[in-house]
């Protein structure tokens, strides 16, 4: 009618058989409830009844908080950065005894090094002979370490191993010990990281403003910009 026009278009009638079925589901969940509830055992008890808690009307498992204070998270920080620098300056000096055994002789992956010679004229550098100008026997030459000169020679005899096999026994064990030392400098660079980020963690918990300038990364902890306090 003309009078209800500005009440809208009517609604449509509801289905009352589907009404009917979903109150009749509801009622027989109703009842399987009741009854499980009838037949629990009243002295049952498993933790969730007290680990959980209803939020919303969604059941959720309660976190166990730390019981420690903020003082005594940052001792323990403090512990863990005191262990790993005392673990990487052991590293260290390893290292540095390492080095002073090898001297770093004939490293791998080591730029070798260059000996270079000046000479004042082409006709000196054409007739320029290397084992001349060190004073020591062509065999000798390629040795950058243990070179004798020919005076030495004559006074004494050739120290060391001479014999091929040896020689071979020599390099693969100073080839160990050098697989060895880069081994301990890369586990002294992760101490490192690790004592870094340690650290990072500890500054965050006081609770002045800060913002992260940089991510963390495995090679580098996150980087933070702190607002500065005036210290007394």
């Amino acid at each position: 009618p003309a009078s209800r026009r500005k009440l809208g278009l009517l609604e449509k009638k509801k289905d009352y058989r589907l009404r009917a079925d979903d109150y009749h589901k509801k009622q027989n969940a109703l009842r399987a409830l009741q009854k499980k509830a009838l037949d629990k055992n009243p002295d049952e008890f498993y933790f969730k009844m007290i680990r959980a808690e209803l939020q919303d009307g969604v059941h959720v498992i309660k976190q166990p908080k730390d019981e420690v204070t903020p003082e005594q998270v940052k001792l323990m920080r403090t512990q863990d950065i005191k262990y790993v620098e005392m673990k990487r300056v052991a590293e260290a000096k390893k290292i540095e005894r390492l080095k002073s055994e090898l001297h770093l002789l004939d490293a791998e992956g080591k730029n070798p090094n260059k000996h270079v010679f000046f000479l004042d004229t082409k006709k000196q550098v054409q007739e320029f002979d290397i084992a001349t100008h060190l004073d020591t026997v062509p065999e000798l030459v390629g040795r950058v370490y243990n070179r004798p000169t020919i005076a030495t020679l004559q006074k004494e005899t050739l120290k060391g191993a001479t014999e091929p096999a040896h020689l071979k026994k020599l390099a693969q064990q100073r080839k160990n010990q050098y697989d060895l030392l880069k081994q301990r400098i890369e586990r002294e660079k992760a101490m490192f990281v690790i004592a870094q980020k340690i650290q990072t963690r500890k500054d965050l918990l006081d609770k002045t403003h800060k913002v992260k300038v940089k991510k963390e990364t495995t090679n580098g902890p996150a980087i933070y910009k702190f607002k500065f306090q005036r210290k007394r």
